[in-house]
């Protein structure tokens, strides 16, 4: 199957096929993750999102069932994230060093990703198992909770849950970069990350009922996405320099390694809020309202040819 609402079908046996789908892999990548942690991990978290986009864009048809959810998957994501974060801090490093080889390149770097790596390492041998253990039986109970959701799948009914986590979503996004162009603070990027990935999932799921071509818009936010994702990547390698507890202990690298990486982050939100800007611009009600219309169109003549 796919990660795709079919509109001509029951919306309630959609989204839990699609959340089973999700849930089920995220249990396999967990079920590997003593041979490969770091693929592991991020391939679980990654199925992770997107059952929390799912239940994002059907909240408004059940409310209590997707605030616990949500919370139970997040919580699961959030347990499996440090391994990810110290494996990012070694790419990060190893990007700059890419990016500028002139004053970083042929190993100058070496003494401080020595350190990062030993501390990726360290994470990978505290409570990995216990951490693995405590996200699947997370999943495991989302994965149940699913099996009892009810929505209602009148075209009329189901299209206006649809319309209400398109257009939420989406105004979220808005919100966000308006709150990173204004303030520019790190968790302003990070919430527009996030919301800009949601988006993704659900143009995914909904490419059949979306008013527009789909393929682009996915191929620039997924740009966007990675873009926003370094920028991440960069706030945290920054805060963890200017950590005096957490800090690498080769301090005379420190300063170089903090003004390449305030250079990349100055491009980088540059960058994303100009693309952000673009993704966005359009209204979130329109947008949606217009993804309601084709859901109901699809629903009804399903529902009038059975």
């Amino acid at each position: 199957m796919s990660y795709r609402i079919d509109p001509s079908l029951p919306l309630t046996l959609e989204i839990r096929r699609i959340a089973t789908e999700e849930l089920e892999s995220a249990l396999g990548h967990l079920a590997t993750a003593s041979a490969d942690p770091d693929t592991a991990l991020h391939d679980c978290r990654k199925r992770l999102k997107g059952v929390r986009a799912l239940i994002r864009l059907i909240r408004s048809g059940s409310p209590e069932f997707a605030r616990a959810e949500n919370a139970r998957c997040q919580e699961a994501a959030a347990r499996l994230a440090a391994p990810r974060e110290a494996a990012a801090l070694v790419e990060t490093l190893d990007r700059l060093a890419e990016e500028y080889p002139r004053q970083a390149g042929g190993g100058t770097l070496d003494p401080i990703r020595d350190e990062l790596l030993a501390r990726h390492a360290s994470v990978l041998d505290q409570d990995l198992r216990k951490s693995v253990d405590t996200a699947a039986a997370a999943c495991r109970t989302v994965l149940g909770r699913f099996e009892s959701l009810d929505l209602p799948d009148q075209p009329e009914a189901a299209a206006d849950i649809l319309e209400a986590g398109v257009r939420k979503t989406m105004q979220r996004a808005r919100k966000a970069l308006r709150h990173a162009k204004e303030r520019g603070d790190p968790g302003d990027f990070h919430d527009l990350r996030k919301a800009a990935k949601a988006h993704t999932r659900h143009l995914a799921l909904l490419r059949k009922a979306w008013p527009s071509r789909v393929k682009p818009r996915i191929k620039a936010l997924d740009a966007l996405g990675e873009r926003l994702g370094d920028l991440q990547d960069i706030f945290v390698l920054r805060a963890l320099l200017h950590d005096d507890e957490r800090a690498p202990e080769s301090r005379t690298l420190k300063p170089l390694l903090d003004r390449l990486a305030q250079r990349t982050e100055r491009r980088l939100r540059k960058t994303c809020l100009r693309d952000a800007a673009d993704l966005f611009h359009d209204s979130p009600k329109r947008s949606a309202k217009s993804v309601a219309r084709k859901v109901r169109r699809g629903m009804g003549e399903a529902a009038a040819a059975q």
